[in-house]
């Protein structure tokens, strides 16, 4: 029979061991399984300082603000009445971050078994007697929004929420659905879907704060006084801005709707031990943060402000105009005039009839089913009878029997209906596809319809559409991708804004001999130097197509085109002549310099 002998060392609630080694661990594991569990006082009962351990480890969990703790009793080494219990311990803080390091307890035997030493190095090997743990978050510094011409044009900032709090109102003494009701009454420009019964019923219910708004520091200081109402408080919060407001404003809206989220990056931590009086004493972990790279759109802040300067030149008609890059599909300006601005984004979802520019699709597909080439002659009657419908030239304009080129180059739309009346119901669809109308393109930070053109088995329809006045539908950024399809001469390139979201396509893109673009471009400079938009003479190799589309009551100025790496559709609605547009690109071109993208 064993019996087991226990020396009084210190008075403990664990009793005595038949075995040395054995004894320690598992008064170890008692101790750590109640600390792991947040069992205070049980495990402040096993140790020989039961206030002063409850206080240090009660300290460790909320200076750490952790969520779990998992601690595994190691190597046992024991001399006499005394042992060294070798500890594991990782603790799980927020945002799943984890903590892992390794200590001692030190374990005595007394009259009633194996309790630990109290030591602070029971939290921490590094923890000091009077030290606590703290756990302090390091936020990453959040990325900018950049151009591509490499300025910044959102940026870091804050704005101020606005809360309804029904505790503060409570405090006040005041009626909280009369408080809501208020602060709904000034904040329901901010926010439209605010709902007084709803707001109320649930702060009342939950007991906390109700975000209400959120809007600039300048928006607020407007209306502080009005703001002055019980329940109602404020904090900052850190939001994307623009650099400035006037660069692509409605553009940078949506561009922060879809990145907002993306440019916090990965905040930091460290754990340091805090001395008495509040000052950090040691850094026991420390995580730098991980920012977020900065975030590129293809937008150029160049080419941007010389469209902007150009479409803001008058008011009176609705002016868009977007510019992309052939080479690469990257959209270099998206630019509105306010007039147009009110109507919403009618450069990029805005549909309608093209006019004569839609002779540039037209031509490709002569060329490419090889009904014609740009020196093949071609009739250009001041009037041409297509089934029922007698179809005339602007004016009645007549030029006989003329080259395609010049043809093209003075507009014939006797011309151009002929060609499309002989041509099969899908190829003036085919060939619009292959020159980037009629797909739906899902480009991110940007809402974007390209158009559309029918498979048309009707005469005169097809006709009609021929010359962009039947049943064709564009909008600015499709006709832009035709001129650059023309000007990258292999095919439709892919529109996109934020560069490292790839846009979607869906919809067939067939292809077009390079050859059918070779052809079309003398035809499209020929329309600068002596044909309808020689306004624009001089201001470099422009190569381009004028159109003007008529609507009841009006017709509508168009103009699309490429000069080195930039092409354009500048679209002037209810505008009448097509110089008018030619006359806004003429200032866009001015504003670059005759160099810029050549």
């Amino acid at each position: 029979m064993i019996v087991a002998i226990c020396t009084v060392l210190i008075a403990a609630t664990v009793g005595c061991s038949t075995s040395e080694d054995d004894g320690p661990r598992r008064a170890a594991e008692r101790f750590l399984e109640a600390y792991s569990q947040q069992d205070l006082d049980t495990a402040a009962s096993l140790t020989d300082a039961s206030d002063t351990s409850m206080r240090a480890m009660e300290s460790a969990w909320s200076g750490l603000a952790a969520e779990a703790l998992e601690a595994k009793a190691g190597r046992v080494r024991v001399t006499g009445d005394t042992a060294e219990v070798q500890v594991a311990y990782t603790w799980t803080l927020p945002r799943g971050r984890e903590w892992s390091y390794d200590t001692a307890l030190r374990m005595g035997r007394g009259d009633q078994g194996w309790a630990v030493l109290w030591a602070s190095t029971a939290v921490h090997p590094k923890l000091g007697a009077d030290q606590r743990l703290s756990l302090q978050i390091i936020e990453a510094p959040r990325a900018t929004v950049n151009e591509s011409d490499g300025s910044e044009v959102m940026v870091n900032g804050t704005v101020v929420g606005v809360n309804f709090d029904p505790v503060e109102a409570a405090e006040q003494g005041a009626s909280i659905p009369d408080s809501v009701t208020s602060a709904v009454a000034v904040l329901r420009g901010f926010n439209p879907d605010l709902d007084e019964q709803a707001i109320t019923e649930q702060v009342t219910s939950n007991r906390r704060q109700y975000p209400l708004a959120r809007m600039t520091h300048a928006q607020f200081d407007r209306l502080r006084d009005r703001l002055a109402i019980p329940g109602v408080v404020t904090n900052e919060q850190a939001e994307l801005v623009p650099k400035d407001p006037k660069f692509a404003p409605a553009l940078l809206t949506e561009v922060k709707k879809v990145v907002d989220g993306e440019v916090a990056g990965r905040a930091g931590w460290r754990v340091v031990s805090v001395n008495p009086n509040g000052l950090d004493a040691d850094v026991l972990a420390d995580h730098a943060p991980d920012p977020s790279p900065a975030i590129s759109l293809s937008l150029s802040r160049t080419v941007q402000t010389a469209a902007q300067r150009a479409v803001n030149a008058t008011n009176r008609f609705q002016i868009a105009m977007v510019v992309v890059q052939p080479s690469t599909g990257r959209i270099l300006a998206v630019a509105q005039n306010p007039a147009a601005d009110a109507q919403g984004p009618i450069a990029t979802t805005g549909l309608y009839p093209p006019g004569s520019t839609f002779k540039i699709v037209t031509a490709a597909a002569a060329i490419n089913r090889k009904m014609a080439t740009p020196d093949t002659i071609v009739p250009c009657p001041g009037e041409i009878q297509i089934g029922p419908r007698l179809i005339p030239n602007y004016d009645g304009f007549s030029l006989g029997a003329v080259p395609m080129l010049q043809a093209f180059a003075s507009s014939c739309n006797t011309t151009f209906a002929k060609l499309a009346s002989q041509m099969g119901p899908s190829d003036l669809a085919h060939t619009a596809a292959a020159m980037g109308i009629g797909q739906q393109y899902s480009i991110a930070g940007l809402d974007a319809v390209s158009g559309s053109v029918p498979i048309e088995n009707e005469l005169v329809a097809r006709s009609e559409d021929g010359f962009g006045q039947g049943k064709v539908l564009v909008s600015p950024l499709g006709l832009s991708l035709v001129a650059a399809t023309v000007a990258n001469g292999v095919k439709a390139p892919v529109p996109q804004l934020i560069l490292d979201k790839p846009t979607v396509v869906e919809g067939p893109t067939p292809t077009m001999p390079a050859e059918v673009y070779r052809q079309l471009r003398p035809m499209m400079r020929a329309v600068i130097t002596s044909g309808t938009a020689t306004v624009i003479d001089g201001r470099g190799a422009v190569y381009g197509k004028t159109g003007e589309a008529e609507f009841s009551g009006g017709s509508h100025a168009w103009f699309a085109g490429y000069r080195g790496d930039i092409a354009f559709a500048t679209l002037v609605v209810g505008g009448g002549d097509s110089n008018n547009a030619v006359a806004v690109t003429r200032d866009f071109f001015d504003a670059l310099g005759p160099g810029y993208g050549v």
